[in-house]
């Protein structure tokens, strides 16, 4: 027998992606879908924020790889492996095809955080911005420093890739707002823009609606039931979905650590949007807080030992999701 070739540069990671393409027979214990409930959870607390990207909690929590590989076998394929075997047998066959069974206790996860969280995050950005922003930009600063370890070497094209990324996050982020009445057919197209930036770690889907002036509308829609507009989005979200994901599977299959240093620049330039001390235009706090400014400028101070200890916090919670979804994960 021949030795086994030693792993390309562009293989995933042992502690990141390898153990996040378990098969589902092998991860669908209770308490394995347990924890993809409770990083569901956390990935719909991200992603209500407009700046943090429900990406980046599936990329540390050690599932990204997962769920994308799920997403992007969701198509006319599966078809042929229902008539394979037909009846009960062949929706089973689709049903494990697809990763079902992980994507169902995601998605509940997802649903449950917005259902529960939503309220309790918004109520924070309108009143207590300060606390929330530092609390997330200590966060997403620790999933970067956690992320770039994954890098085994650094060369020219993954140092370019990660300014690209970073780049192209920070432009995102300063964007000017759209405040243009949102009607169906872009609520679709939103939809499904938003869901690939959700997709994307660092990139945030709920701030994209924002940029797209969809954001007040779509949260509206959810607290009224005004179905019209939620099942538009929803569609426009699946279509966006089943294009990218597809491309995704693709880099990650081939360019692994290439793609990574991409998705690690996102993370960082989003550091910009969850920048804590941010004022309005015309420099108070009572407006759209869209403006960056140093610690010492902030209305009502720096407050350092809140923004510190938030940030902190932020910090050893995503550490602890990091270290509990490599360990998990069979």
């Amino acid at each position: 027998m021949t030795a086994s070739p030693s792993p390309r540069p562009d293989t995933p990671s042992p502690s990141l992606a390898a153990k996040s393409t378990a098969t589902p027979a092998k991860s669908n214990s209770p308490k394995q879908l347990f924890g993809v409930y409770i990083k569901g959870m956390a990935m719909g607390a991200a992603d209500i924020v407009p700046g943090v990207s429900g990406g980046t909690i599936a990329l540390i929590a050690g599932i990204y790889e997962r769920l994308i590989n799920a997403i992007s076998s969701i198509g006319p394929s599966l078809w042929q492996v229902f008539r394979q075997q037909g009846g009960i047998k062949g929706l089973w066959a689709v049903w494990r095809q697809v990763d079902a069974t992980f994507l169902l206790f995601l998605l509940l996860g997802i649903v449950s955080s917005f259902a529960t969280l939503a309220g309790i995050i918004k109520h924070l950005l309108d009143n207590e911005p300060l606390l929330i922003w530092s609390f997330f930009f200590g966060l997403v600063a620790a999933t970067v420093v956690i992320l770039l370890t994954e890098i085994k070497r650094w060369n020219i094209g993954r140092i370019s890739l990660f300014a690209i990324g970073l780049i192209i996050a920070v432009t995102v982020s300063n964007l000017p707002l759209s405040t243009a009445t949102p009607g169906l057919p872009y609520l679709f197209f939103a939809g499904a823009i938003a869901i690939c930036a959700m997709v994307l770690p660092g990139v945030s889907g709920s701030f994209i609606l924002l940029l797209m002036g969809a954001y007040d509308t779509v949260l509206e829609a959810v607290d009224t039931m005004n179905l019209s507009v939620i099942f538009t989005v929803i569609a426009g979200m699946a279509t966006g979905l089943l294009l990218f994901t597809r491309l995704l599977k693709w880099l990650l299959s081939h360019y692994y650590q290439a793609t990574l240093a991409l998705l690690i620049g996102f993370i960082a330039g989003s550091l910009v949007k969850v920048w804590p001390w941010k004022i309005d235009a015309v420099g108070t706090l009572n407006g759209d807080a869209i403006h960056n400014v140093a610690p010492w400028h902030y209305p009502t101070g720096a407050q350092w030992l809140t923004t510190i200890g938030l940030m902190v916090l932020g910090a050893v919670l995503v550490s602890l999701l990091s270290w509990w979804g490599h360990r998990r994960v069979d």
